[in-house]
Protein backbone atom coordinates (compact mmCIF):
# COMPACT_ATOMS: atom_id res chain seq x y z
CA UNK A 1 0.00 0.00 0.00
CA UNK A 2 1.23 3.71 -0.61
CA UNK A 3 2.31 5.92 2.01
CA UNK A 4 -0.90 8.06 0.82
CA UNK A 5 -3.04 4.85 1.19
CA UNK A 6 -2.05 4.34 4.64
CA UNK A 7 -2.68 8.07 5.92
CA UNK A 8 -6.01 7.66 4.39
CA UNK A 9 -6.69 4.57 6.05
CA UNK A 10 -4.95 5.36 9.62
CA UNK A 11 -7.06 9.12 9.37
CA UNK A 12 -10.43 7.20 8.98
CA UNK A 13 -10.94 5.53 12.74
CA UNK A 14 -10.46 9.19 13.86
CA UNK A 15 -13.39 10.33 11.29
CA UNK A 16 -15.55 7.51 12.72
CA UNK A 17 -14.49 8.20 16.44
CA UNK A 18 -15.31 12.34 15.75
CA UNK A 19 -19.04 12.01 15.70
CA UNK A 20 -19.07 9.86 19.05
CA UNK A 21 -16.73 12.55 20.76
CA UNK A 22 -19.06 15.46 19.80
CA UNK A 23 -22.42 13.97 20.96
CA UNK A 24 -20.32 12.72 24.42
CA UNK A 25 -19.53 16.21 24.70
CA UNK A 26 -22.96 17.29 24.07
CA UNK A 27 -24.52 14.94 26.50
CA UNK A 28 -21.91 15.95 29.38
CA UNK A 29 -23.10 19.55 28.79
CA UNK A 30 -26.41 19.37 28.69
CA UNK A 31 -26.37 16.99 31.84
CA UNK A 32 -24.09 19.76 34.06
CA UNK A 33 -26.39 22.11 32.72
CA UNK A 34 -30.20 20.64 34.13
CA UNK A 35 -29.59 21.88 37.43
CA UNK A 36 -28.38 25.47 36.13
CA UNK A 37 -30.29 28.10 36.95
CA UNK A 38 -30.67 30.39 33.49
CA UNK A 39 -31.31 33.63 35.08
CA UNK A 40 -28.14 33.34 37.19
CA UNK A 41 -26.26 32.91 33.73
CA UNK A 42 -25.39 36.57 32.90
CA UNK A 43 -23.66 36.85 36.23
CA UNK A 44 -21.43 34.36 35.33
CA UNK A 45 -20.77 32.42 38.86
CA UNK A 46 -21.03 35.35 40.79
CA UNK A 47 -23.34 35.49 43.79
CA UNK A 48 -25.97 37.93 43.52
CA UNK A 49 -24.83 41.61 44.56
CA UNK A 50 -26.15 42.87 47.66
CA UNK A 51 -24.75 46.35 48.34
CA UNK A 52 -25.21 49.33 46.22
CA UNK A 53 -21.04 49.20 45.41
CA UNK A 54 -21.31 45.17 44.13
CA UNK A 55 -22.44 45.89 40.29
CA UNK A 56 -19.35 48.44 39.81
CA UNK A 57 -17.66 44.66 40.59
CA UNK A 58 -19.92 42.56 38.54
CA UNK A 59 -20.10 44.77 35.42
CA UNK A 60 -15.83 44.61 35.28
CA UNK A 61 -16.20 40.69 35.97
CA UNK A 62 -18.40 40.21 32.90
CA UNK A 63 -16.14 42.96 31.16
CA UNK A 64 -13.47 40.89 31.60
CA UNK A 65 -15.16 37.44 30.62
CA UNK A 66 -16.19 39.14 27.22
CA UNK A 67 -12.86 40.13 26.35
CA UNK A 68 -11.32 36.83 26.94
CA UNK A 69 -14.23 35.10 24.80
CA UNK A 70 -13.09 37.64 22.20
CA UNK A 71 -10.15 37.15 22.19
CA UNK A 72 -10.98 33.43 22.78
CA UNK A 73 -13.01 33.17 19.81
CA UNK A 74 -10.20 35.10 17.45
CA UNK A 75 -7.03 32.81 18.89
CA UNK A 76 -9.56 29.41 17.99
CA UNK A 77 -10.83 30.78 14.72
CA UNK A 78 -6.70 31.17 13.63
CA UNK A 79 -5.65 28.03 14.87
CA UNK A 80 -8.69 26.56 13.69
CA UNK A 81 -8.07 27.29 10.33
CA UNK A 82 -4.30 26.60 9.98
CA UNK A 83 -5.15 23.79 10.57
CA UNK A 84 -7.75 23.14 8.08
CA UNK A 85 -5.82 25.28 5.30
CA UNK A 86 -2.86 24.51 6.00
CA UNK A 87 -3.04 20.27 6.53
CA UNK A 88 -0.31 18.49 4.46
CA UNK A 89 -2.73 16.69 2.33
CA UNK A 90 -3.94 19.84 0.90
CA UNK A 91 -0.53 21.12 0.42
CA UNK A 92 0.69 17.48 -1.33
CA UNK A 93 4.49 18.93 0.15
CA UNK A 94 6.21 17.52 3.44
CA UNK A 95 7.10 21.10 3.92
CA UNK A 96 5.33 23.83 2.88
CA UNK A 97 7.08 27.32 2.22
CA UNK A 98 8.74 29.17 5.31
CA UNK A 99 7.60 32.75 6.39
CA UNK A 100 10.49 34.47 7.91
CA UNK A 101 10.52 38.44 9.52
CA UNK A 102 7.41 39.30 8.51
CA UNK A 103 7.26 42.41 10.48
CA UNK A 104 3.74 43.59 10.55
CA UNK A 105 2.25 40.19 11.87
CA UNK A 106 4.95 40.48 14.54
CA UNK A 107 4.02 43.86 15.63
CA UNK A 108 0.12 42.89 15.82
CA UNK A 109 0.91 40.01 17.91
CA UNK A 110 3.18 42.84 20.50
CA UNK A 111 0.72 45.98 20.04
CA UNK A 112 -2.63 43.62 20.50
CA UNK A 113 -1.74 42.17 24.08
CA UNK A 114 -0.49 45.48 25.07
CA UNK A 115 -3.79 46.75 24.10
CA UNK A 116 -5.77 44.37 25.69
CA UNK A 117 -3.92 44.67 29.20
CA UNK A 118 -4.11 48.36 28.86
CA UNK A 119 -7.87 47.99 28.40
CA UNK A 120 -8.20 45.94 31.25
CA UNK A 121 -5.69 47.43 33.14
CA UNK A 122 -7.61 51.24 32.90
CA UNK A 123 -11.13 49.71 33.73
CA UNK A 124 -9.90 48.12 36.95
CA UNK A 125 -7.63 51.04 38.45
CA UNK A 126 -10.87 53.16 37.93
CA UNK A 127 -13.25 51.23 39.35
CA UNK A 128 -10.61 50.18 42.25
CA UNK A 129 -10.57 53.85 42.69
CA UNK A 130 -14.04 54.19 43.30
CA UNK A 131 -14.63 51.12 45.55
CA UNK A 132 -11.97 52.58 48.10
CA UNK A 133 -13.08 55.77 47.93
CA UNK A 134 -13.91 56.93 51.49
CA UNK A 135 -16.87 59.60 52.26
CA UNK A 136 -16.06 62.10 55.19
CA UNK A 137 -18.67 61.11 58.58
CA UNK A 138 -19.85 57.96 57.13
CA UNK A 139 -23.07 56.99 58.97
CA UNK A 140 -21.79 53.83 61.04
CA UNK A 141 -18.35 52.67 61.53
CA UNK A 142 -17.26 48.93 62.80
CA UNK A 143 -13.68 47.83 63.38
CA UNK A 144 -13.70 44.63 61.96
CA UNK A 145 -10.95 42.72 64.02
CA UNK A 146 -8.82 39.21 62.80
CA UNK A 147 -7.26 36.72 64.72
CA UNK A 148 -6.70 33.02 64.77
CA UNK A 149 -9.42 31.23 64.68
CA UNK A 150 -12.07 34.17 64.37
CA UNK A 151 -13.30 37.40 64.03
CA UNK A 152 -14.30 40.55 66.22
CA UNK A 153 -16.62 43.33 65.51
CA UNK A 154 -16.20 46.61 67.15
CA UNK A 155 -19.65 48.80 66.91
CA UNK A 156 -18.06 52.64 67.02
CA UNK A 157 -21.18 54.16 67.94
CA UNK A 158 -22.72 56.12 70.30
CA UNK A 159 -24.87 53.45 72.43
CA UNK A 160 -27.57 54.94 74.98
CA UNK A 161 -25.87 54.00 78.21
CA UNK A 162 -22.33 53.48 77.52
CA UNK A 163 -19.45 55.85 78.23
CA UNK A 164 -16.43 55.92 76.41
CA UNK A 165 -14.37 57.72 73.43
CA UNK A 166 -13.11 55.87 70.98
CA UNK A 167 -10.97 58.65 69.67
CA UNK A 168 -8.77 57.54 72.51
CA UNK A 169 -9.51 54.03 73.80
CA UNK A 170 -6.36 52.42 74.32
CA UNK A 171 -7.71 49.18 72.88
CA UNK A 172 -8.20 51.33 69.19
CA UNK A 173 -4.70 52.84 69.88
CA UNK A 174 -3.22 50.42 66.44
CA UNK A 175 -5.37 52.51 64.18
CA UNK A 176 -4.33 55.24 62.60
CA UNK A 177 -5.52 59.01 63.34
CA UNK A 178 -6.57 59.74 59.49
CA UNK A 179 -9.21 56.87 60.84
CA UNK A 180 -10.17 58.12 64.39
CA UNK A 181 -10.60 61.53 63.36
CA UNK A 182 -13.83 60.34 61.71
CA UNK A 183 -14.66 58.60 64.43
CA UNK A 184 -18.23 59.65 66.21
CA UNK A 185 -17.34 62.21 69.15
CA UNK A 186 -17.77 59.99 72.90
CA UNK A 187 -18.73 56.96 71.01
CA UNK A 188 -18.41 54.38 73.84
CA UNK A 189 -19.16 51.77 71.73
CA UNK A 190 -20.41 47.78 71.81
CA UNK A 191 -18.29 45.21 70.59
CA UNK A 192 -19.27 41.24 69.50
CA UNK A 193 -16.28 38.68 70.13
CA UNK A 194 -16.20 35.56 68.35
CA UNK A 195 -14.73 31.78 68.36
CA UNK A 196 -14.76 29.59 65.85
CA UNK A 197 -17.84 27.21 67.54
CA UNK A 198 -20.08 30.50 67.50
CA UNK A 199 -23.12 29.61 65.15
CA UNK A 200 -25.50 32.05 63.81
CA UNK A 201 -28.83 31.01 65.52
CA UNK A 202 -31.13 31.59 63.05
CA UNK A 203 -29.03 29.73 60.23
CA UNK A 204 -27.04 27.53 62.24
CA UNK A 205 -23.84 28.74 60.24
CA UNK A 206 -20.51 29.02 61.46
CA UNK A 207 -19.15 31.82 63.48
CA UNK A 208 -20.24 35.63 64.40
CA UNK A 209 -22.46 37.57 63.07
CA UNK A 210 -22.22 40.99 62.03
CA UNK A 211 -24.96 43.15 62.14
CA UNK A 212 -25.13 45.92 59.78
CA UNK A 213 -28.11 48.48 58.88
CA UNK A 214 -29.81 48.75 55.27
CA UNK A 215 -29.59 51.98 53.18
CA UNK A 216 -26.92 52.90 55.64
CA UNK A 217 -23.20 53.48 54.63
CA UNK A 218 -20.71 52.00 56.29
CA UNK A 219 -17.25 51.74 56.71
CA UNK A 220 -15.06 48.56 57.50
CA UNK A 221 -11.51 49.58 59.16
CA UNK A 222 -9.96 46.05 59.03
CA UNK A 223 -7.04 45.37 61.59
CA UNK A 224 -5.22 41.60 62.70
CA UNK A 225 -3.63 41.06 65.94
CA UNK A 226 -1.57 38.00 64.69
CA UNK A 227 -1.34 37.59 60.56
CA UNK A 228 -2.49 38.38 57.42
CA UNK A 229 -6.22 37.45 57.07
CA UNK A 230 -8.60 38.59 54.37
CA UNK A 231 -11.99 39.88 55.05
CA UNK A 232 -14.38 38.66 52.50
CA UNK A 233 -18.13 38.52 52.09
CA UNK A 234 -19.39 36.26 49.61
CA UNK A 235 -22.28 38.75 48.09
CA UNK A 236 -20.37 41.76 48.77
CA UNK A 237 -17.97 40.52 45.52
CA UNK A 238 -15.24 42.50 47.35
CA UNK A 239 -12.68 41.40 49.74
CA UNK A 240 -10.18 42.91 51.19
CA UNK A 241 -6.55 41.99 53.15
CA UNK A 242 -6.47 42.35 57.29
CA UNK A 243 -2.64 43.00 57.88
CA UNK A 244 -1.51 43.38 61.22
CA UNK A 245 0.79 47.02 61.40
CA UNK A 246 -1.54 48.38 58.19
CA UNK A 247 -4.84 49.16 58.49
CA UNK A 248 -7.06 48.79 55.40
CA UNK A 249 -10.58 50.18 55.02
CA UNK A 250 -13.63 50.25 52.46
CA UNK A 251 -17.48 51.35 52.98
CA UNK A 252 -21.17 49.69 51.40
CA UNK A 253 -24.50 50.45 51.38
CA UNK A 254 -26.18 47.43 51.85
CA UNK A 255 -29.52 47.31 50.12
CA UNK A 256 -31.09 44.10 50.89
CA UNK A 257 -32.03 42.54 54.23
CA UNK A 258 -30.91 38.50 54.95
CA UNK A 259 -28.49 36.68 56.50
CA UNK A 260 -24.65 36.33 54.04
CA UNK A 261 -21.53 34.08 54.21
CA UNK A 262 -18.53 35.67 54.90
CA UNK A 263 -14.97 34.04 55.87
CA UNK A 264 -11.25 35.05 55.72
CA UNK A 265 -9.62 34.41 52.03
CA UNK A 266 -6.16 34.06 53.02
CA UNK A 267 -4.33 31.26 54.21
CA UNK A 268 -3.55 32.16 57.98
CA UNK A 269 -2.75 29.04 59.51
CA UNK A 270 -3.46 25.34 60.46
CA UNK A 271 -7.58 26.70 61.14
CA UNK A 272 -7.98 28.82 58.33
CA UNK A 273 -10.80 27.21 57.62
CA UNK A 274 -12.60 27.88 60.52
CA UNK A 275 -12.40 31.57 60.23
CA UNK A 276 -15.64 31.89 59.15
CA UNK A 277 -18.84 34.52 59.95
CA UNK A 278 -22.32 35.55 58.65
CA UNK A 279 -23.45 39.00 58.05
CA UNK A 280 -26.99 40.09 58.82
CA UNK A 281 -28.23 42.80 57.50
CA UNK A 282 -31.34 44.56 59.07
CA UNK A 283 -33.18 47.76 58.87
CA UNK A 284 -31.97 50.52 60.87
CA UNK A 285 -34.39 50.64 63.87
CA UNK A 286 -33.51 46.43 64.68
CA UNK A 287 -29.70 47.54 63.96
CA UNK A 288 -29.82 50.10 67.23
CA UNK A 289 -31.95 47.56 69.18
CA UNK A 290 -29.41 44.59 68.64
CA UNK A 291 -26.67 47.32 69.69
CA UNK A 292 -28.69 48.11 73.16
CA UNK A 293 -28.51 44.00 73.25
CA UNK A 294 -24.87 43.81 73.37
CA UNK A 295 -24.94 46.66 75.88
CA UNK A 296 -27.09 44.72 78.19
CA UNK A 297 -24.68 41.61 77.67
CA UNK A 298 -21.99 43.76 79.08
CA UNK A 299 -20.30 43.65 75.95
CA UNK A 300 -19.51 48.11 75.79
CA UNK A 301 -15.70 48.73 75.05
CA UNK A 302 -14.03 47.48 72.59
CA UNK A 303 -12.15 44.91 72.22
CA UNK A 304 -7.96 45.15 71.34
CA UNK A 305 -7.81 45.83 67.28
CA UNK A 306 -4.64 45.36 66.52
CA UNK A 307 -0.79 44.83 67.60
CA UNK A 308 1.28 47.58 69.32
CA UNK A 309 2.66 50.18 67.30
CA UNK A 310 4.67 53.26 68.04
CA UNK A 311 3.38 56.28 66.46
CA UNK A 312 5.22 57.31 63.81
CA UNK A 313 4.27 53.44 62.41
CA UNK A 314 1.00 54.00 63.33
CA UNK A 315 0.76 57.33 61.43
CA UNK A 316 3.25 56.22 58.28
CA UNK A 317 0.75 56.90 55.56
CA UNK A 318 -1.57 59.71 57.58
CA UNK A 319 -1.25 61.90 54.09
CA UNK A 320 -1.95 58.91 51.78
CA UNK A 321 -5.95 58.94 52.28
Amino acid sequence: MSPNGSDRSSRRPMRRKLPQVLTAGLILATATGCSYNWEDFPRLGMPTPVTEEAPTILSLWQGSWAAALITGVLVWGLIIWSVIFHRRSRTKIEVPPQTRYNMPIEALYTVTPLIIVSVLFYFTARDESKLLELTPKPAHTVNVVGYQWSWGFNYVENVPGVQGDAKTDKNLASIPDKFLEDFPENAGGVYDAGVPGDRNPQTGNPGPTLWLPKGEKVRFVLTSRDVIHSFWVVPFLMKQDVIPGHTNSFEVIPNQEGTFLGKCAELCGVDHSRMLFNVKVVSPERYQQHLKELAEKGQTGYIPSGIEQTDPARNAEKHQL
